[in-house]
């Protein structure tokens, strides 16, 4: 009978605490964009491209459409046969 006691505490205790650190961990959802506009500059850099090479992009691309069996598989996610 005693166990059962401190058992039911215990979980009392851990549900307070839940309880106290969830607005705490709700403040990490906040609207606000992480990158800040004075930021964005080092983001719109040529540098920053992926596909600098237009020619080198679209053989890749080529390819990939033709391994998935599908045009425009390089966009979306599911989309293909998936045999390889």
């Amino acid at each position: 009978m005693k166990s059962s006691s401190r058992r039911f505490s215990w979980n009392r205790y851990a549900a307070i605490v839940l309880v106290g650190l969830l607005p705490f961990l709700q403040t990490a959802c906040t609207p606000k964009p992480w990158v800040k506009p004075y930021q964005r500059q080092h983001l719109a850099d040529p540098i920053m491209d992926q596909g600098r090479n237009p020619v080198s992009s679209s053989y890749l691309t080529h390819v990939y459409q033709a391994r998935e069996g599908a045009r425009g598989a390089e966009s979306t996610h599911g989309v293909g046969c998936g045999c390889n």
